[in-house]
């Protein structure tokens, strides 16, 4: 468990910032770095062991930037370069741009048979963009949703089928728990 300052997770961090250093947070004046440090937080708190916390850091630069898997690889080694690829998704192809619904149901399928870690990192990841989704529509309402590739129902369709993989797999975790109350409360707002 990491408990101190780690020179690994230190250069992750650094990756991380450069990465996303001209990105925004979806609909916000927020710098997206925000979020992979919210995920590597949330791992971090309940006792992930420090590739998981660093791949929680790196979760999005190979989906959303110009860093390669390889990058990673050879700075962070394979277990975390695996993390990071389980949780990235193709966002194109061959034909060009891949449908939101097909990409989802692509990644619903690898948390059917991915390690716990990759699970847990999928649970965090969620855990931020609901509570920040949740938080935006406190205070902006339902216009929040319009800032998605997909209406309100798909994404609360998709959260409901992540999160019953979570507990399918993670069971009574607490990380499963705080995910499970964070949905809750988004569908009751």
């Amino acid at each position: 468990m990491l408990t101190a300052f780690s020179e690994s997770l230190d250069r992750a961090l650094i990756m991380a910032s450069r990465a996303h250093q001209n990105q925004r947070r979806k609909g916000a004046d927020v710098p997206y770095v925000q979020h992979p440090v919210h995920v590597a937080i949330l791992l971090l708190k309940h006792g992930f062991e420090e590739p998981v916390v660093i791949a929680g850091l790196l979760h999005d630069v190979v989906e959303d930037t110009d860093v390669t898997p390889g990058e990673i690889r050879e700075q962070f080694g394979d277990r975390v370069a695996s993390l990071v690829d389980a949780v990235s998704e193709r966002k194109s192809d061959d034909r060009g741009s891949r449908p939101w619904r097909e990409r989802k149901d692509e990644q619903l399928a690898k948390l059917d048979k991915c390690p716990l870690e990759v699970v847990a990192l999928k649970a965090a990841d969620l855990l931020h963009n609901v509570r920040t989704t949740l938080r935006d529509v406190k205070e902006h309402g339902d216009v929040t949703w319009t800032r998605f590739n997909a209406p309100k129902s798909e994404q609360l369709w998709l959260q409901g089928a992540i999160l019953q993989r979570v507990r399918a797999r993670l069971g009574d975790h607490a990380l499963a728990r705080e995910l499970e109350e964070a949905i809750a409360e988004l569908r009751d707002s």
